[in-house]
């Protein structure tokens, strides 16, 4: 136990890693003395996926959310300061800090496997497989990480700052870190993952969704080399989790049409382990279950009926309206609530006292879908000027999700992209949007209007439905620099003013590392 403590130690953390939900610190034996077997190396493994989790901050970060109003008081002092992009300086089970602090616990147990692996040097099948999860689970946390808290992967920003890669088990109580460049810390993460990839199994798992099992691992590889502009590489990645039959591998939205209009049976069967499209399934101390659920949690900042209609799920789309999703969106309005909504995430409740009713709230979610590979596979592809291969993985995803039976063309889809307005254009209602967003992307991309620019319109609104709720869009508009204005919605749920504007180079897109980890001595992110 001694080397977890020290991690949280390292990055003064200690008061998040040691108390509040994370009570399994305390119970866990030293790793150094026990982990003599590939049973025990096995259960070391549980702990290499972080129970704190992006989604929320990332979610409010993006523009997939409006601010409903100071009078709307439903809302936490750390949110108001995530919307506002200001400093975060309290805590909370989905803070910036917590994330921060489990994913290098996470890392750490990834570390001591490894370690265990080889002073054993157990040569078995399973053991291999071991070390594959590891080394992919490794790179994973870092990933993540660099996503929240470094400047977005591009060649302009190799130089500039990364993180501290955490390759062995720490050993001293208060070492000192550098950051280092951004290069180098994706070098470190591609050499994990991809010595990784090629042992990782799922022989050794008894349940496979619930750990980097071998597909998973694909699709985590093929959004790591989207990310990092290996276009060819996500298109294999994806080929590779995808397989000949990607159709069968998607979620089976037709199904899902045909069971009780009911959130918890909706949402369980969302994240179930049985679905094909789950690749990667992780819990959460989170209430993202209520937060993007039928509830007033959270609500003054929310993805009401105005983003949506004008934006993404209610919005006129290529395939026509939203009543031709097979499962529509869900509408809640009222006073000091405005919410359009895919029922996704589990409310859950642990109990601690039973009799005081005191416990911890959860939510279980998928990190890895088929569905979202499939669109990745369609950007990677637009970047290659494949278009014909991506408009149909694309007419794919889009015939699954929807009623629709149109087939997308390269030509079809500029047809209806190309006159459509871009968002914040008209001069008599500069907040009014539309489902086209100005590109500012890190790489090169063709003129406005262009075959490739209309396409990657049609790919990132489909990821932006498709990764509703699950804070992936805030990604999205790093990678493209996609500016926009953060709008107060008066009491009708219309845009009333501008309260602030994120621009493309504006410094808080990239989110500030916690506040106790600079105390320590990690430099800051540019303010």
């Amino acid at each position: 136990m001694k080397k977890y403590i020290n991690y949280a130690f390292a990055f003064a953390l200690s008061t998040v890693a040691l108390t509040g939900c994370d009570d399994y610190l305390d119970t866990m034996p030293d790793n150094r003395a026990t982990l003599d077997s590939e049973e025990k190396i096995g259960r070391m493994l549980v702990s290499a996926y972080p129970t704190h989790t992006y989604v929320t901050f990332c979610e409010i970060s993006s523009d997939n959310v409006d601010h409903y109003g100071m009078d709307n008081p439903y809302t936490k002092r750390w949110l108001d300061e995530i919307y506002s992009y200001r400093e975060e300086t309290e805590s909370d089970n989905e803070s910036t800090e917590r994330f921060w602090s489990d994913c290098y616990i996470s890392i750490a147990a990834c570390n001591e496997s490894l370690k265990a692996l080889d002073e054993l040097g157990l040569t078995t099948a399973t053991a291999a497989e071991m070390r594959g999860e590891a080394l992919v689970a490794r790179a994973y946390n870092h990933f993540m990480l660099a996503s929240v808290f470094c400047d977005p992967y591009c060649q302009a920003n190799l130089e500039k700052q990364g993180l501290p890669y955490m390759e062995e088990p720490e050993t001293e109580l208060l070492p000192k870190y550098e950051r280092g460049k951004l290069g180098e810390f994706y070098e470190k993460i591609q050499k994990d993952l991809e010595e990784g990839l090629p042992i990782i199994g799922d022989a050794h798992l008894t349940i496979p969704r619930y750990h980097l099992n071998q597909q998973a691992a694909w699709a985590f590889a093929t959004r790591f080399y989207l990310y990092t502009e290996q276009w060819e590489k996500a298109v294999e990645a994806a080929g590779r989790c995808l397989g000949e039959q990607p159709k069968t591998m998607l979620r089976n939205w037709a199904e899902v049409a045909t069971m009780p209009s009911n959130q918890e049976a909706v949402t369980n069967e969302y994240i179930s382990s049985s679905v094909n499209a789950n690749l990667l399934i992780l819990t959460a101390y989170s209430q993202l279950g209520t937060t993007f659920g039928a509830y007033f949690t959270n609500s003054r900042y929310s993805h009401g009926k105005y983003i949506a209609t004008h934006e993404d799920m209610s919005a006129t789309n290529i395939w026509g309206s939203n009543t031709m999703f097979r499962v529509t969106p869900k509408v809640y309005t009222g006073t000091n609530l405005d919410k359009t909504i895919f029922w996704k995430f589990p409310y859950k409740f642990e109990y601690t006292d039973l009799i005081a009713g005191a416990g911890y709230v959860h939510t279980v979610y998928p990190a890895f879908t088929t569905d979202e590979c499939l669109l990745n596979r369609a950007e990677a592809l637009i970047m290659l000027k494949r278009y014909d291969e991506a408009a149909a993985d694309m007419t794919l995803w889009m015939q699954n999700i929807t009623k629709s039976t149109k087939t997308l063309t390269p030509d079809n889809i500029v047809a209806f992209y190309k006159p459509k307005a871009y968002s914040y254009a008209d001069e008599k209602d500069p907040l009014a949007s539309t489902i086209k967003k100005t590109l500012n992307p890190l790489f090169a991309i063709d003129e406005p209007g262009s075959v490739q620019e209309c396409m990657l319109q049609c790919v990132l609104g489909f990821l932006r439905i498709e990764n509703m709720h699950n804070g992936l869009r805030w990604f999205d508009v790093r990678r493209f620099g996609i500016e926009y204005p953060r709008r107060m919605m008066n009491m009708a749920g219309v845009p009333e003013k501008q309260i602030d504007f994120l621009g493309k180079d504006d410094p808080r897109r990239t989110i500030q590392i916690p506040l106790k980890v600079r105390d320590a001595g990690l430099a800051p992110n540019p303010r």
